[in-house]
């Protein structure tokens, strides 16, 4: 049966736990292991950030769309900003790039999202925005019934 969720927040940072931890208990009806709970909270806490950081430099007048579909297993998570965009994606991609680095940024984002999700599908254009859209098959898949 599929399932879907939408959230929308402000882009501060201070939301970025509250984007993880109900993202982490929509999925939690599929009954997933603890590591597969913890590698989606991690990706979640990635992505948000980078929307925020680097998609609106901070800006607390962005806003966050977070759109989550289950289906048989497949959890299928969209992050979606209208920020300014990012230039070169694949160069994004690349592990230790990063655009900030007097905020001692990583530059490991999407290295982390691509080492615990299945897929990643990364859209963006200059001064439009970036959608991140990431899929995992998690091993229990089994919807919880109350």
């Amino acid at each position: 049966m599929k399932n879907e969720m939408k959230l929308e927040f402000k882009a501060l940072s201070q939301n970025e736990s509250f984007a993880r931890v109900t993202v982490a208990a929509f999925v939690a009806q599929l009954d997933p292991t603890m590591d597969e709970l913890t590698e989606i909270k991690t990706v979640i806490s990635e992505a948000v950030t980078n929307a925020i950081i680097h998609g609106y430099d901070s800006d607390p007048d962005g806003i966050v769309n977070i759109i989550v579909t289950i289906d048989n297993g497949l959890v299928e998570i969209t992050i979606i900003d209208k920020g300014k965009g990012i230039l070169d994606v694949e160069e994004a991609r690349t592990p230790l790039y990063t655009t900030k680095p007097e905020l001692e940024r990583s530059g490991m984002g999407f290295t982390i999202m691509e080492n615990f999700m299945d897929d990643i599908e990364v859209l963006s254009k200059p001064d439009k925005g970036t959608v991140v859209r990431l899929r995992k098959h998690l091993s229990t898949s089994k919807m919880i019934c109350n």
